[in-house]
């Protein structure tokens, strides 16, 4: 069985490197906003037995159950690459023999995307990556096992994780997809997602809160 393993933290908290560009309460709107489309998108997909959450944060716990996910309930969140262990060391004890990992704040994701991912799984032990658009983040990361090896999300996590696959003697499959690869973190993010010609529901949420003049005077 493969899963979708999707880590959601405290979103009154998320996105601190906006806090020059948005205030407090219009960073947590655009974090709902990227965690539904998401959640929607994870639905849609075929090719796996369930998609699962892991988090403490309770209002992401109860969306999760309106979209009948399967729910990892952590006792305290301390680093992603904690709450992805954990999460698929209990999906792994329910019987998944591959996860993938996504996070919440990207905004151009769909199912299609994440469909690509799936195909390039392959018997164990392996890896399916997907970079961010720098080109040194994880963004998407599919392991078989699920516990393959250890999680490094942050600063130069696709060469740590790279490193770890050739460890454990792992095929490695590195995909680029643009609406994987462009996450949500800074300014510039923000401004290059607004460049882009798919319109989402992020576009307007961003939009009804006159984005694009701050992101002038932020010099994009």
């Amino acid at each position: 069985m493969r899963y979708i393993l999707i880590p959601v933290k405290d979103l009154s908290q998320a996105k601190l490197r906006l806090a020059g560009l948005m205030t407090p309460d219009e960073r947590k709107r655009l974090a709902w906003a990227m965690l539904e489309r998401t959640f929607t998108e994870a639905a849609r997909v075929q090719n796996v037995a369930r998609v699962a959450v892991v988090s403490s944060y309770e209002p992401a716990l109860e969306v999760a159950e309106r979209y009948g996910m399967q729910m990892v309930v952590e006792s305290e969140q301390t680093s992603e690459s904690a709450s992805i262990d954990f999460g698929s060391r209990r999906l792994e004890q329910l019987g998944a023999g591959a996860v993938l990992r996504l996070p919440i704040d990207l905004p151009l994701i769909t199912a299609e995307d994440i469909e690509e991912v799936l195909a390039l799984d392959v018997p164990a032990p392996s890896t399916v990556i997907v970079p961010s658009r720098d080109g040194v983040g994880t963004n998407a990361i599919l392991r078989r096992p699920p516990t393959l090896f250890q999680s490094h999300f942050g600063p130069d996590s696709l060469e740590k994780h790279l490193a770890e696959a050739r460890l454990v003697n792992a095929q490695c499959e590195i995909i680029h997809l643009d609406g994987i690869s462009l996450d949500i973190d800074e300014p510039a993010d923000i401004a290059e997602l607004m460049k882009r010609k798919e319109l989402t529901t992020i576009h307007d949420v961003l939009k009804d809160m006159g984005i694009a003049q701050r992101l002038r005077d932020f010099g994009f």
